[in-house]
C-alpha cells in the first residue's frame, strides 16, 4: 500500500532533517512525504527542496506563499497526495511530537480499518512524562470536551498523528470542512464518524517538542473550544442521518 505522510511545517528547520530521516528509516516500502511549507521565514522550504533532492522518489515539497493554517494545509496536501496515486494519507507534526516508530503499526492497520490513531487516551498511551499536571489536566480536558460536545466515542479525536484511507477521504464532504486551526483534527474526526467510517486507536507517548518553539497559545486554545460548537452546529444534517 503506497502510504503519504502530510507534514505541514513553519519554521521547522531544525526538525524537518531529523523527522525525514526517522520516517525514511522506517520498514515500510512504500512509503512517502510530502512537505506543505507556509514560507517559512526560518528557510524550512529551503531545507525541504534539499531534502527533495536528495530523495526525489519518496519526499516532495508543496511551497504555499503564505500561513494559511493548519486545516488548509492538511487539505492541499491531502488533494495532491490522492491525485498522485497514495492508498492512505498521513497527518504527522514535524516536531518529534508523535513517534515515527511508531508508523509501522499504524500503516498494518489502515489495511483494515477507516481511519487510524495514533492515540494518547487508550491504554498504552500516554503524554509527555515531563509535563506539569496542570498541562496534562489541559490537554485530557480538551479532548474530553470536544467528545461530549460531539458524541465522539474515539478516544482521542485533537490528536494529529493519524492514517487514512484513500476511499475514506473521497467518501467525505472535505469541501464543507473550514477549520484552519488544531480544531480540524477535531472536525476531521467527526466528519469520518457522521460518514460511518470506522476507527482503530493505538496508543502512542506524546513527546513535548525538542527543537524549536510550539505553536499552541492560549487563544488557540480559547478559539478551539468555541470552535467545537460551530462543527456540532455545521453538521447537524449529517448527524441526523446517521441517527438509528
Amino acid at each position: 500500500m503506497q502510504i503519504t505522510i502530510v507534514i505541514p511545517t513553519y519554521n521547522e528547520a531544525e526538525n524537518l532533517p531529523k523527522v525525514v530521516s526517522a520516517l525514511l528509516s522506517q520498514p515500510v516500502p512504500q512509503l512517502k512525504i510530502l512537505v506543505v511549507d507556509d514560507n517559512s521565514p526560518d528557510g524550512t522550504g529551503k531545507i525541504a527542496d534539499q531534502l527533495a533532492a536528495r530523495h526525489p522518489d519518496r519526499l516532495s515539497v508543496l511551497h504555499r506563499s503564505k500561513k494559511e493554517g493548519l486545516g488548509r494545509a492538511y487539505l492541499h496536501g491531502f488533494e495532491i497526495a490522492l491525485t498522485d496515486g497514495a492508498e492512505a494519507i498521513g497527518e504527522m507534526d514535524a516536531d518529534f511530537s508523535h513517534p515515527p516508530e511508531k508508523i509501522p503499526e499504524l500503516a498494518a492497520a489502515i489495511e483494515h480499518y477507516d481511519v487510524v490513531i495514533g492515540s494518547r487516551y487508550v491504554p498504552g498511551g500516554s503524554l509527555d512524562k515531563n509535563w506539569p499536571l496542570w498541562r496534562k489536566s489541559l490537554s485530557a480536558f480538551g479532548n474530553f470536551y470536544a467528545r461530549a460536545i460531539l458524541g465522539l466515542p474515539i478516544r482521542d479525536v485533537t490528536g494529529g498523528f493519524r492514517l487514512y484511507r484513500r476511499q475514506t477521504l473521497r467518501g467525505m464532504p472535505l469541501e464543507r470542512v473550514r477549520s484552519d486551526g488544531y480544531v480540524f483534527q477535531v472536525e476531521m474526526t467527526y466528519l469520518a464518524y457522521l460518514c460511518g467510517f470506522n476507527f482503530h486507536e493505538i496508543p502512542i507517548y506524546f513527546a513535548d517538542r525538542k527543537w524549536g518553539e510550539s505553536k499552541m497559545s492560549l487563544r488557540i486554545q480559547i478559539e478551539a473550544a468555541l470552535r467545537v460548537w460551530q462543527v456540532k452546529f455545521a453538521y447537524r444534517d449529517l448527524a441526523q442521518k446517521r441517527r438509528p
